[in-house]
């Protein structure tokens, strides 16, 4: 092949035709031509291209676009008209190129900037301050028939204040609901948060809430992510793995959802509040828990008695307002919000 690859070249054939005729690469050409050894450290600047400007021919294409006939017309009109007169100075471009470093081309019209906007927020800083409702649809026994799960739960604990499942979804019914987990949770809320669902904006539930003195806080309109934490708790519940396919009637999705939400509050461990459970951070005994955590992360293994621990830190259990990034770790203590539109 290199033999076939030289008779082409003696004969005239460019490189790009002897390389196609006898299967070379072109680059495996010019290294060979040019060897350079082994590289070590880092890649050299890229070599400018032969019909690159020189400095002096730089300042001359910027002294043409800033001249007084040119300097209010855009590039490619001075491209333009200094072709029409005989002159060639670079491509359009090269000229962009070369005002953009001299720091010509900006925006020059006086435009207005607005402030970035400010997503609203609900802030919990301890339990029953603030509450999330929502309702999820159960499959029935067959096609077209559903229940109605409603959920309430303390967006600071995480803990299911209350449940109910329903034939469909009434005003009347969630105003009861609301009404039973108020009572059974022993304080009222500050604010109770939902989306824009018919029973959630209807005015039993509306009047219930004045009476009570409880703040009603709606999602924005059109935006399906100001309710996370109902529709997380109903995405832990549907993907857990004796979630059946259907229920068989609404007696055995109420006997699911019995099992379900009390194991929930008190045997899950919740990753957003510190691994503790919802029961024990809404009732107040997290602090005992970590601590009683910290000593038994600390004492010696029996199989090293004599070495030292690494004292590792349990994570902490939420104490005061802080971040809800998602990106953020789950240890340090955070606040819990909603976006909301009362």
């Amino acid at each position: 092949m290199t033999t076939a690859f030289a008779e082409l070249r003696a004969a005239h054939i460019s490189v790009q035709k002897s390389c196609g005729l006898t299967g070379k690469s072109r680059a495996t050409h010019y290294r060979h031509i040019t060897p350079k050894g082994p590289m070590h450290g880092p890649w050299l600047p890229r070599s400018p291209p032969p019909q690159t400007l020189d400095t002096a021919e730089r300042a001359r294409v910027l002294a043409v676009l800033t001249s007084p006939a040119y300097r209010d017309l855009a590039i490619p009109q001075v491209w333009a008209r200094e072709l029409d007169e005989d002159r060639y100075w670079c491509s359009v471009s090269t000229m962009y190129r070369i005002a953009r470093a001299a720091g010509q081309v900006r925006e020059r019209r006086r435009l207005a900037t607005h402030p970035a906007r400010v997503r609203p927020e609900l802030v919990a800083h301890g339990p029953s301050e603030v509450w999330s409702w929502d309702i999820t649809a159960l499959k029935g026994p067959m096609k077209g028939i559903w229940y109605k799960c409603y959920v309430i739960l303390d967006i600071f604990s995480r803990y299911v204040t209350g449940w109910l499942v329903a034939a469909a979804e009434d005003a009347v019914v969630a105003k009861d609901f609301l009404n039973d987990a108020i009572n059974r949770n022993g304080s009222t809320p500050h604010t109770i948060h939902a989306d824009r669902g018919g029973a959630m904006i209807s005015k039993p539930v509306s009047e219930l809430l004045v009476n009570l003195g409880v703040l009603r806080s709606h999602s924005r309109p059109r935006t399906s992510n100001d309710n996370p934490y109902s529709e997380a708790q109903f995405k832990t519940m549907k993907y857990v793995p004796d979630f059946p396919e259907r229920f068989g009637s609404i007696e055995d999705a109420r006997a699911f959802c019995e099992g379900f939400f009390t194991a929930y509050n008190h045997e899950h461990r919740h990753s957003g509040i510190g691994m503790h459970t919802p029961a024990s951070v809404h009732i107040g005994t997290a602090e005992q828990i970590h601590a009683q955590r910290q000593t038994t992360s600390t004492r010696p293994t029996p199989s090293t008695p004599s070495a030292s621990p690494a004292d590792p830190d349990p994570p902490n259990c939420p104490k005061r307002p802080g971040s809800t990034n998602p990106s953020t770790s789950h240890n340090p203590p955070r606040k819990h919000n909603l976006s909301h539109l009362t």
